[in-house]
C-alpha cells in the first residue's frame, strides 16, 4: 500500500514523540524509585525485629497513570476528549494521571454569537438605571400665561415651562429607577456555557487539578506557580463546594487577579474575564453531570406542542 509522504513524516514524528515521551517517564520513574528506596529502604521479615515490625511503612509511589471515566450520554461515533490530571502541593508541574471529558460538553462548536448574548445578559440582567428628567408639571414656574393669546404678534404660549422652552420639562425623557432584567433561555445559557468550556479547553487554558489543597498561605505561591505553569495573570479556580481550604482563602485575599468559585456559580463571564480556568475533579463530575442533565431533559426541550385536556 502506497502512503502520502507527508503522511508518513507525520507518521514518524508520533512515533519519535512517543517513544521519546515514555523514555522519559520510565528514567523519571526510575529515579524517582532509586531516591525512595535510598532514604526508604525496604528490609526483609529477617532484617526487622518484632517490635518494629508493625510501625515499617512502604511509601506509595505515585506515577503517571490512565484512568477512564464512566460518560453519561456518550455516543459511539464521538471520542471523548482527554486531559492530564495535576498537582496543586507544590510549584513545579507534575502530571499525576489523564482523564475523560465528555465531548458534548469540552467539545462544542465555537459560537461567538451565544458568547456575546450570555455576555450581555449577564451585563444588564443586574442592571438599574437611576436616571429621570422632570416633566412639565414638575418644573418650578410657569403657572401663568407668559403674554396674551392674541395682540401681540407673536406665538400662543401658555406655560413658559412647555417642552419647547428652554428651561422647561422634558417630554419623553427617562423615569428612573429602571431595571433592565431579563431572563435567557436556559437552552442559551447552558449553551454558552459548554462553548466557554470548549473554547478554554481548545486553547489549552483549562486544567484539571486532582485538589485545590496548597501547603502554604502565601500568596507569592500561587504567583509563582502560575509563571512556572504559563496561567497568565488571572487564574479562576473552581470547586463542587463553596468552602475552600484556609490556606487557599488567605492567599486568594491577597491577589485580586486570582478568584475562586463553587460550581453553582460557574458563568461565562467570570470564564471569560479570567485567562486560565483550574478546576478540581469533583467540580470537574458535578459540571458534567448538571450540564448533560439540562441537555437531555425534558423540560429542557422547547415546548412546541400544547397537551391536549
Amino acid at each position: 500500500m502506497m502512503f502520502p509522504l507527508r503522511g508518513v513524516l507525520c507518521y514518524n514524528k508520533i512515533v519519535s514523540f512517543t517513544i521519546n515521551y515514555l523514555n522519559k517517564i520510565s528514567v523519571h520513574t526510575t529515579k524517582a524509585l532509586l531516591e525512595l528506596d535510598h532514604h526508604h529502604p525496604v528490609r526483609t521479615e529477617h532484617e526487622v525485629p518484632q517490635d518494629l515490625a508493625p510501625s515499617v511503612v512502604i511509601p506509595q509511589r505515585h506515577v503517571p497513570i490512565i484512568t477512564a471515566r464512566k460518560l453519561a450520554f456518550s455516543r459511539v461515533h464521538v471520542e471523548a476528549r482527554q486531559a492530564w490530571v495535576e498537582n496543586m502541593d507544590r510549584v513545579e508541574e507534575e502530571k499525576i494521571g489523564m482523564v475523560d471529558l465528555h465531548p458534548d460538553v469540552f467539545a462544542t462548536m465555537p459560537r461567538v454569537d451565544v458568547l456575546h448574548e450570555n455576555i450581555v445578559w449577564q451585563r444588564n440582567y443586574k442592571r438599574i438605571s437611576c436616571a429621570t428628567t422632570k416633566t412639565r408639571a414638575e418644573v418650578r414656574g410657569g403657572g401663568r400665561k407668559p403674554w396674551p393669546q392674541k395682540g401681540t404678534g407673536r406665538a400662543r404660549h401658555g406655560s413658559i415651562r412647555s417642552p419647547i422652552w428652554k428651561g422647561g420639562g422634558v417630554a419623553g425623557g427617562p423615569r428612573g429607577p429602571k431595571s433592565y432584567f431579563y431572563m435567557l433561555p436556559l437552552t442559551t445559557r447552558v449553551l454558552g456555557l459548554r462553548v466557554a468550556l470548549s473554547v478554554k479547553f481548545a486553547q489549552n487554558d483549562l486544567h484539571i487539578v486532582d485538589s485545590l489543597d496548597i501547603p502554604t498561605d502565601d500568596p507569592q505561591f500561587l504567583e509563582d506557580m502560575a509563571d512556572a505553569r504559563n496561567w497568565g495573570l488571572s487564574v479562576l479556580f473552581v470547586d463542587d463546594t463553596d468552602v475552600i481550604s484556609r490556606n487557599l482563602a488567605h492567599a486568594l485575599a491577597k491577589l485580586p487577579s486570582h478568584n475562586a468559585m463553587p460550581v453553582y456559580g460557574l458563568n461565562v463571564y467570570s470564564m471569560l474575564k479570567h485567562e486560565t480556568v483550574v478546576l478540581s475533579l469533583a467540580a470537574l463530575e458535578k459540571i458534567e453531570e448538571k450540564l448533560l442533565q439540562n441537555m437531555h431533559s425534558f423540560s429542557a426541550m422547547p415546548k412546541t406542542y400544547a397537551i391536549a385536556s
